[in-house]
């Protein structure tokens, strides 16, 4: 349910409600009850759904064949207000994330589909993780993730996520572009169902303009492509930053690996901000989620819209 003073309530009582999506599956919200009582007494999206204790659903040996809520016991939300960044909602939305990872690590459910939290509410409640992709990666002991965001319009990767554009440079290895060149190489053959070819951005401007504005093209990004490229992986580059994401060459890659944040994160929002959907690669479950925030400014308003998270959730159904 993610954050419950942000859109996730709304966003998920939507996708309970929204059949077409579930004709393949079942959705099995973690989440609060009460909270999204007040949230759909308030929007009237849906009442049609089962309600399960955590401890009930844990019993269960066979799965639920209706949309369900698993109400997860979580302090201090009676009076929890929309819009608030608090400790109580941190807490809230990283119990959800941890009861399902228990569950997909258990093999209980599937997948893993997240709306959003809030990292400052996160903090708050004492948790030091800056997002949903850390907490799995630790909770799954998985050594190489990697954060792609995806649409059908363009596919980013990201070598560097959550850091100051100050360590980029020193965090950046030859070692680690392979590996997310390799974790995005065999989703998108997974989700294309055929050979991917992957571009690689450069750092710098003009992709270092031959070493006048850096070194890190020729001396980490150039050999990590050719290490690919031996492996068999179609991938080129360094790719100039400025010039990657036209469309000519957005119709000749499959999906970018860019080397931080924003390279990659800016020009697929621009174009799919309403259906792009994050992708954790690299663990040993499946996790899609929405590529957008909590939208504070607009929770419990019944405006926002479901679109990422319906496509997060068809995603997660062919991944899984």
């Amino acid at each position: 349910m993610g954050d419950p003073a942000g859109i996730g309530p709304e966003l998920a009582l939507q996708l309970l409600a929204h059949s077409p999506l579930h004709q393949k599956s079942v959705p099995l919200l973690f989440g609060s009850h009460g909270l999204l009582q007040r949230v759909n007494e308030k929007l009237k999206i849906t009442d049609n759904y089962s309600v399960l204790s955590l401890s009930e659903w844990r019993r269960q040996t066979t799965r639920p064949t209706h949309p369900t809520l698993v109400d997860c016991e979580v302090p201090d939300l009676e009076n929890l207000s929309p819009g608030e960044i608090s400790s109580s909602a941190g807490r809230a939305a990283a119990t959800y994330l941890n009861e399902a990872i228990s569950d997909a690590l258990d093999q209980r459910i599937d997948a893993i589909v997240t709306c959003p939290l809030n990292k400052e509410s996160l903090h708050a409640a004492g948790i030091p993780h800056p997002g949903h992709t850390e907490i799995l990666a630790e909770r799954t002991q998985a050594k190489h993730h990697t954060m792609m965001l995806t649409s059908s319009e363009l596919s980013c990767s990201l070598v560097t996520i959550h850091v100051p554009c100050q360590q980029v440079p020193s965090l950046l290895t030859s070692e680690n572009i392979v590996r997310t060149v390799q974790n995005t190489r065999l989703v998108i053959e997974q989700i294309n169902q055929k050979k991917a070819k992957i571009g690689v951005l450069g750092l710098n401007p003009h992709a270092g303009e031959n070493g006048l504005f850096g070194n890190e093209e020729a001396e980490i990004i150039a050999p990590a492509i050719a290490r690919c490229r031996e492996a068999g992986i179609d991938a080129e580059g360094p790719l100039c930053p400025d010039t990657a994401f036209i469309k000519p060459k957005r119709e000749r890659y499959d999906a970018y690996v860019c080397m931080y944040h924003d390279q990659g994160l800016i020009p697929l929002k621009t174009l799919s901000f309403d259906t792009g959907v994050n992708v954790t690669l690299g663990l040993p479950i499946t996790r899609t989620s929405v590529d957008h925030g909590t939208a504070f400014d607009i929770a419990w308003q019944g405006i926002a819209s479901p679109q990422s998270l319906y496509e997060a959730y068809r995603l997660a159904v062919l991944l899984a």
